[in-house]
């Protein structure tokens, strides 16, 4: 970490120095190592929900009811692989998450059913043991779809909507979300992560809708209203909708050589700016949830970061929902531990994530309490607005999970209505970046060649957060799943051509065109770390087969799937044609969709995605905007459509020269 020291700076200009000091060591934090922030130069929002007097005293007599053991629970989120239903009747937690490999039993192909169960039995024990009887919220991973769910529909990550650029799509994929999680009776969903990555070498970037701004700004609205429904009206937060949660707070895409729970070096107006834009749009579109960054600014660990969490978040930009950790992300501040740590919540943590320790966190929590370590006022705003989010997500008055209107109805998960818009969202994510002779789009009545070690495989296409953590499932493990190879295959057979599956690219009788589809194999989090932006460095098996068919004078399409943008000009090169088709999920068809024409020779659909990252020229080891003099290979915003001359000149397939003395970073 690179550490800059800071002498102690003002939050407000009428601040004294000496009182600024006092309330960064209340916080747990040293004063000389925490950068200076200046709330009055951020965006100053109004929460979208008015004040409302009825609920508020509502908040207050429950808050009055509690026991400080109570109080404390609500701060604590737990694990359901660590955690039963019986638990709580002795420990009141407010709330429970299950993590990317958390499931029912510990079966991650369990039932819809045995969640819904599941759901119903923690209501009935939180209810019970709970003053006033609210019961606790129950949060999922739900980031591309209700991915945890076998048979769920599941979505493009981000960054492939990102290439779609439409933000009514992304509302859509938002409602379909929040309708399918409620299926399973839960309440909550970590979504949507509005990161604004600058280093595709981060193992989050496809998590990021795009390197603009402005983009995200209008996906994270999108998103978040798709989820929660809009302020004001009567869907808000109603049985079909369910509590968004934007992530991570802040700075997380900005990291230095983009390594997850890294430290971000920006400054305090770039942070602002950039960082901070898709917050800004989703408090203003009813947010009642964020959750922290892991990451650092300026050396400073986020979760431990007062003047960012409370005086920007909470006070200047009047974030009045509950301010969440994440998974034992307050264990990472100095001084703290995963079972102990006052200071993340003295920062301004609500509810801090604590998946297996929350035992030894709840009774040192209490002790902390009782000594004033933590402030009683500090500890009953935490809560109050705990209860604020419960009861504006109607706890209160909705009854048991199994009782709600949509719980149990097991055919709205994949139904055939939500793959269409998870479908056309494949269609218009992929972006077209060469296209030689016009190549595409394909006659289906041709004999396709379909090569690549990923043309028959989920897992490669879904990327991470998908049944799994990691996304490493088998094919059987997505009931309705279609891989590209399948989408591929029933689109040319129903117009009277055919297709062979053949990941070496063997074949007996040659084909008309091959289509190669290739790319990374599935991560999450820090495990897609790359040191560069070079596509499988030490392993060019994938270019073995290009250049072998393109050997043989067969026109070759390359569908590569990724969840970044890779620098890889040799791979352009021997493609005729070239689709960035992202991380599309199971929705395979939708990318045949669009290869080939319809029989009668017409486009059926036309490519519109269009790039949301610009792609790089190089594979040098540095994010986009550290690059002085160097433009991308395709910048943001390109794309072909058929009707564009889609030649490139070839490409150098050699690292460039070294940049001169005066440019070299």
């Amino acid at each position: 970490m690179n550490r800059r020291p800071f002498w102690p700076a003002v939050y407000f200009l009428a601040c004294a120095l000496a009182l600024c000091v006092a309330g960064m060591r209340a916080a747990g934090a040293d004063p000389e190592a925490v950068p200076s922030v200046h709330p009055e130069r951020w965006p100053k929002l109004q929460p979208p929900l008015a004040r409302d007097p009825l609920l508020e005293a509502r908040v207050e007599q429950l808050l009055a009811r509690l026991t400080p053991a109570q109080k404390v629970g609500q701060l604590i989120q737990a694990d359901i692989g660590s955690i039963s239903p019986d638990d709580l009747r002795h420990y009141p937690l407010g709330s429970i998450l299950n993590g990317g490999n958390s499931s029912p039993s510990g079966d991650k192909l369990a039932a819809p059913s045995e969640w819904l169960m599941l759901a119903d039995r923690f209501y009935q024990a939180s209810a019970s043991a709970s003053p006033g009887g609210l019961p606790l919220l129950w949060g999922t991973d739900a980031v591309h779809g209700h991915n945890n769910i076998p048979g769920a529909t599941i979505f493009p990550h981000n960054i492939g909507l990102g290439a779609t650029h439409d933000p009514q799509l992304v509302r859509r994929i938002g409602e379909i979300t929040a309708l399918e999680v409620r299926v399973t009776g839960l309440d909550w969903a970590f979504a949507p992560t509005v990161a604004v990555a600058r280093d595709a070498r981060w193992g989050r970037t496809y998590e990021s809708y795009s390197e603009n701004p402005g983009l995200v700004r209008d996906y994270a609205a999108a998103l978040v209203e798709g989820l929660q429904g809009a302020p004001g009206t009567p869907q808000f937060l109603d049985a079909a909708h369910v509590l968004a949660t934007p992530k991570h707070f802040l700075g997380d895409g900005a990291t230095e050589g983009g390594r997850d729970e890294g430290n971000a070096t920006v400054s305090e107006s770039k942070l602002r700016d950039i960082d901070a834009a898709g917050y800004e749009a989703a408090l203003t579109a009813g947010a009642q949830t964020v959750m922290v960054s892991y990451s650092s600014w300026r050396g400073a660990k986020m979760h431990g970061n007062r003047a960012l969490l409370t005086q920007v978040l909470k006070g200047r930009m009047g974030f009045d929902g509950l301010l969440l950790g994440d998974w034992n992300g307050h264990a990472q501040v100095p001084g703290c531990a995963a079972v102990r740590c006052a200071a993340a919540i003295n920062a301004g943590i609500d509810v801090l994530m604590a998946p297996e320790g929350w035992r030894e966190l709840h009774g040192n929590t209490l002790m902390q309490v009782r000594s004033g370590e933590i402030p009683a006022e500090r500890l009953d705003d935490a809560v109050r607005r705990v209860l604020r989010v419960k009861l504006r997500a109607r706890l209160d008055s909705e009854g048991p999970p199994s009782s709600r209107p949509f719980a149990g109805h097991y055919e709205l998960l994949g139904a055939a209505a939500h793959r269409a818009v998870a479908r056309q969202a494949v269609r218009e994510s992929l972006v077209l970046l060469k296209n030689r002779h016009r190549l595409l789009p394909l006659a289906p009545r041709s004999h396709v060649l379909v090569a690549g070690d990923a043309a028959d495989s989920i897992a490669r296409q879904s990327g991470g957060w998908s049944i799994d953590w990691q996304g490493t499932e088998p094919n059987q493990d997505f009931p309705h799943g279609e891989t590209v190879y399948a989408g591929i295959a029933h689109c040319v057979q129903a117009a009277g051509g055919s297709a062979t599956l053949s990941p070496g690219g063997e074949f007996s009788t040659r084909p008309d065109v091959a289509i190669v589809v290739f790319g990374e194999h599935p991560y999450a989090e820090f495990a897609g770390d790359v040191a560069t932006l070079e596509y499988s460095p030490g392993d060019k098996h994938d270019l073995a087969l290009l250049r072998r068919l393109q050997a043989q004078d067969i026109p070759v399409v390359a569908v590569f799937l990724s969840g970044r943008p890779l620098w890889v000009n040799a791979e352009l090169n021997a493609a005729d044609s070239f689709v960035a088709a992202w991380l599309p999920g199971p929705e395979g068809g939708g990318i045949a969709d669009v290869l080939f024409r319809s029989p009668d020779g017409a486009v059926r659909y036309d490519f519109r995605g269009r790039l949301s990252f610009s792609w790089p020229r190089s594979a040098r080891p540095a994010a986009r905007d550290q690059r002085p003099g160097e433009a991308p290979l395709f910048p943001y915003g390109y794309g072909l459509s058929y009707g564009d001359d889609g030649d490139l000149p070839q490409l150098p397939e050699g690292e460039p020269a070294a940049a001169s003395p005066a440019t070299a970073q």
